[in-house]
């Protein structure tokens, strides 16, 4: 597994993939955060929070996240070495974990630059550190299972076709579908009795209560499910391929 992840980490930034997923994200962000004139604009705002990253991450990463992980076990497939890999001495889910870990690893180092955001935030306020820490820090570790989430789904989307592109269109509907689908689809007149379970399922709600800095174990509970659902989906798709 951790010969998998190594591998696969550094033929991320031995190509142009990792630096352009860590650039791509950076610049979105830092455009809407402090260029463009918008309501997310921070200097316009006027107000010592880094809210407007963590509204704007989520969307960036619905379409980013997916860009990782599309040729994750695609690119294997279609150029005939899954079946090498499936042959080799280590368990189908070790593979799975070698190569998402890799891909979550892509996306978080992209993410370990905002802190700079927070740095200037914390002394551009009036006083010097009048910013809210705790929901601050609960939105970041927030940030880090929804990647997780989509990571673990992009990869699910990369076992079922050997076309990154098709891999990558599964990824970002079932993404937008569990981050926001389902809190859509509990706002219908015939599900409302239904309501409270179906926003539950969605990760919104849960991404919402960890941003204002309530760490809740049902939430982080939620989300690790989900990572291990779409998981263990993909080791099936791999134990199907495997036949």
């Amino acid at each position: 597994m951790i010969a998998i992840f190594k591998r696969e980490l550094a033929s991320f930034f031995s190509s142009i993939t990792g630096a352009l997923v860590v650039c791509v994200f950076l610049l979105v962000t830092g455009l809407f955060l402090w260029v463009i004139p918008n309501d997310l604009n921070i200097i316009i705002g006027g107000y010592a929070s880094l809210e407007s990253l963590f509204y704007i991450a989520p969307w960036v990463y619905l379409f980013l996240v997916p860009a990782v992980t599309m040729r994750l076990l695609a690119d294997e497939k279609k150029m005939g070495t899954l079946d090498v890999l499936l042959t080799r001495p280590i368990s189908n889910m070790q593979i799975v974990l070698g190569k998402y870990l890799a891909g979550l690893a892509v996306v978080l180092i992209g993410l370990l630059p905002t802190l700079l955001y927070m740095y200037s935030v914390y002394h551009l306020s009036n006083p010097i550190g009048n910013m809210d820490m705790g929901a601050t820090w609960g939105s970041y570790i927030g940030l880090v299972f929804l990647a997780a989430v989509y990571v673990a789904i992009g990869i699910f989307a990369s076992s079922l076709t050997d076309n990154q592109i098709v891999a990558f269109v599964i990824a970002v509907l079932l993404s937008f579908m569990f981050y926001s689908g389902f809190d859509s689809l509990a706002e219908l007149k015939g599900l409302s009795q239904w309501r409270d379970l179906i926003t539950y399922i969605g990760i919104d709600s849960h991404y919402r209560s960890l941003s204002r800095g309530v760490i809740d174990s049902r939430d982080i509970i939620h989300l690790c499910s989900l990572v291990y659902f779409f998981l263990f989906l993909t080791k099936l798709s791999l134990l199907k391929q495997k036949r």
